[in-house]
Formats: structure tokens, C-alpha cells, sequence
């Protein structure tokens, strides 16, 4: 099983819901690096438009590893504040860039136009870039601008919920995206909603979140064949634990590394929840 789950969670700590302040989020994160849990990359995800209150509560020892989120927030366009973040953390001894994502609604309208201007931005990166589509409906135009900018290194991202209902999926729209990326040989990252391992309702705010699980799982089915979407959507729909985790358990080491190329990782608000979660499971499995 830890083919599928070493390095699959990103801190996405400053994300609501949970939302930290800077100085808990760096703490965590610093806790979380000291105690090293295979199912986290280590990675600490920053929007671009907050990374000056990150850096003003580092400590001179610490070292982080930042994806680094292109946003809106703020003066100037999203392209040039992209820019001039990569060139801070580049000057900081204490920071890394890990990967980018972006928002392609942040560089424009038209796939064939935003993507070359996100190439544009981080020319030179020499890290992965993982660009989101508008809604996850729009992946069959933003891979088919990849595919035109033919650059290596480039993903997609998956939206999997948010504050309103209305920013959740439908598991037949994540398994479109999730055999799109696999037809397509295109990795991809997802982020939102998926705060626990399986499928189910929030009875808080009555929002059905995608499972962690699910995904992991419709990742390995559509990298099998992905060609059969059936397979897919039914890793997507599925409720219950016991059949999710025998279903995982029941995986190659081979489906495992090819579920993991595909799913990159997804960014978590919650670093403690995953690994309790799979723990608890995936071991009675």
C-alpha cells in the first residue's frame, strides 16, 4: 500500500476550511517536516499573493519546499506577480519551489491563450506546472492546448469542491477528467473537498464530498483502461469503506505506481486527517 500513499498529501494549511493564520500554518508545517510521515510531500502550498506573510514567520533555519499558486489577489496582472514570486523565492535561502499551479481563468479566457502565458511566466522554473481549468469540464480544451505547447512537465489540476455546492463535481465530471488525463498521458493534482478517505455528506453543510480513496482508486482504474470510464465512475461513487480499501488493498505493485504517475498528489487542509484515515482503513483491509 505505500506505493499508493507515500507523498500524496500537500499542506494546504492557509485553505479553508480550516484557513490557519501564517505563523500556524508555518508552525505546523515545521512540526510536519520534523516528523517526516511518508504520506505527506512536504510540500507547503502558498498562494503567490501570500507568500510575504509566510517568509516574515520563517525562522533563519527553517527550509520549505512551496507550491507555489498563481492568484489574483493584488496589484498588478497575475502573470507579473507570478514572475516577481519565483524571483523572491529563488533569493531566499529558506525557500524552494517545488511546482506551480495556476489558474488558467487568472491569464485568460481561451485555453490556447492563458497556457502559453503561463509557460511564459515560469519560463525557466524548471519545475512542474499543474494549470486548473475553469470547471473540470474544461479539461478536454486545456489538454488539447498542452498538447499544443508540447512543453514537458505539464499537468493538470482538479477541482474537488469548495465553499458552495456549486464548486463540487459530480462524480461523472471527475471521471471524465481523471480518464481525459489518462487518454491524454497528462498527470494531474487535485485540491478541495476531499477532506476524508471516502465518498460522503457533510452533515454540517450538506455538500457530498469526493473521497481521497475514490480518487486513488478511479486513478488506478483509468490508468488500467482508460478507455472503460464505467470502472472509473463506480471507484467515484462508491460509499463504502470496507469495499473501497479490499479494492485498493487488491492493487499490483504495478497498478499502484501507475495509479500514483497519474495522481500526482492533492492538497489537504488537514495534515493529520489523512493519515489517521488511511491508517485506520486500509490496515483492516
Amino acid at each position: 500500500m505505500n506505493a499508493l500513499l507515500t507523498g500524496l498529501v500537500d499542506d494546504a494549511g492557509l485553505f479553508p476550511p480550516t484557513a490557519l493564520p501564517p505563523a500556524e500554518a508555518v508552525a505546523r508545517h515545521r512540526r510536519d517536516r520534523a516528523a517526516g510521515h511518508p504520506m505527506h510531500t512536504l510540500r507547503l502550498l502558498v498562494p503567490v499573493g501570500r507568500l510575504d506573510e509566510v517568509r516574515a514567520k520563517l525562522r533563519t533555519a527553517d527550509r520549505l519546499r512551496l507550491g507555489l499558486i498563481a492568484d489574483t489577489a493584488g496589484p498588478g496582472a497575475p502573470a507579473d506577480r507570478l514572475r516577481a514570486a519565483l524571483a523572491t523565492v529563488a533569493a531566499d535561502d529558506r525557500l524552494e519551489t517545488a511546482l506551480i499551479e495556476a489558474p488558467l481563468t487568472a491569464f485568460g479566457t481561451d485555453p490556447a491563450v492563458a497556457v502559453p502565458a503561463v509557460l511564459d511566466a515560469t519560463a525557466g522554473a524548471g519545475v512542474p506546472v499543474f494549470l486548473e481549468p475553469a470547471a473540470p469540464d474544461g479539461v478536454d480544451a486545456l489538454l488539447a492546448a498542452m498538447g499544443t505547447a508540447a512543453v514537458p512537465g505539464l499537468g493538470a489540476k482538479l477541482r474537488c469542491g469548495g465553499v458552495r455546492a456549486g464548486l463540487f463535481p459530480s462524480p461523472a465530471e471527475v471521471a471524465h477528467f481523471v480518464t481525459a488525463c489518462a487518454r491524454s498521458g497528462v498527470p494531474f493534482k487535485a485540491t478541495a473537498g476531499l477532506h476524508h478517505a471516502v465518498r460522503h455528506r457533510d452533515p454540517g453543510t450538506g455538500f457530498t464530498h469526493h473521497g481521497y480513496l475514490n480518487l486513488l482508486l478511479a486513478a488506478a482504474r483509468a490508468a488500467a483502461d482508460p478507455g472503460e470510464p464505467a470502472p472509473v465512475l463506480r471507484a467515484l461513487e462508491t460509499t463504502d469503506a470496507g469495499t473501497l480499501a479490499r479494492d485498493l488493498a487488491a492493487l499490483s505493485q504495478q497498478a499502484a505506481h501507475a495509479a500514483r504517475a497519474l495522481l500526482v498528489s492533492y492538497g489537504s487542509c488537514s495534515t493529520r486527517t489523512p493519515v489517521s484515515e488511511a491508517r485506520t482503513l486500509l490496515d483492516a483491509a
